[in-house]
């Protein structure tokens, strides 16, 4: 059975393994300077860095943010030697059925086919691909925006909701304010 739960650097184990996942799974521009990583697992409440476990045992990590209206999932990744197994799909169904709120996500452009697989599986989880113009911030000084999609699941509009969205996640996520 898999089951999340949530994670500090106290935990060291299941830490370490998170962060070695992240650095396998994530180019290192798509994910933050891991001293402040470690510092937000530890002292953001609406920060949630979470391990996914199988029977006790570490096969990925779901990171999301509580924004009250939605979440916002960071990072996601399962183990390369465990995927393809319906890990994934299980953890996004787990995570959309019990937090109850619409969920967001970054995904990369669909030009390349990794990405078009990506989004495809986060299609067949119930999330939509939103259209609008979208640029991930840096996660480190000196690096440039990314352009990328957001994906939404859940009562979230991508001509209502885009511009709240996009605010509240370039703020709270990458501190910057909107046109900076």
């Amino acid at each position: 059975m898999l089951k999340l739960q949530r994670i500090h650097t106290a935990d060291k184990e299941l830490y370490n393994f998170m962060e070695e996942l992240m650095k396998l799974s994530f180019p290192p521009e798509e994910y933050r300077d891991l001293k402040q990583l470690r510092e937000y697992a530890d002292t953001k409440d609406n920060f949630y860095c979470n391990v996914i476990l199988e029977d006790n045992t570490p096969v990925g990590f779901f990171n999301y943010w509580d924004f009250d209206t939605f979440y916002y999932g960071e990072h996601f990744a399962i183990a390369p030697q465990m995927r393809n197994g319906g890990r994934g799909k299980v953890v996004l169904q787990h995570l959309c059925d019990t937090l109850q709120r619409p969920f967001v996500l970054e995904v990369e452009m669909p030009d390349e086919p990794m990405a078009i697989r990506r989004i495809g599986f986060y299609e067949r989880q119930g999330f939509t691909l939103w259209p609008n113009d979208y640029r991930q911030p840096p996660y480190k000084q000196g690096d440039s925006f990314l352009p990328m999609r957001l994906m939404s699941y859940g009562d979230l509009d991508n001509v209502r909701d885009y511009e709240r969205v996009k605010s509240l996640i370039h703020r709270e996520v990458y501190g910057v304010q909107d046109g900076h």
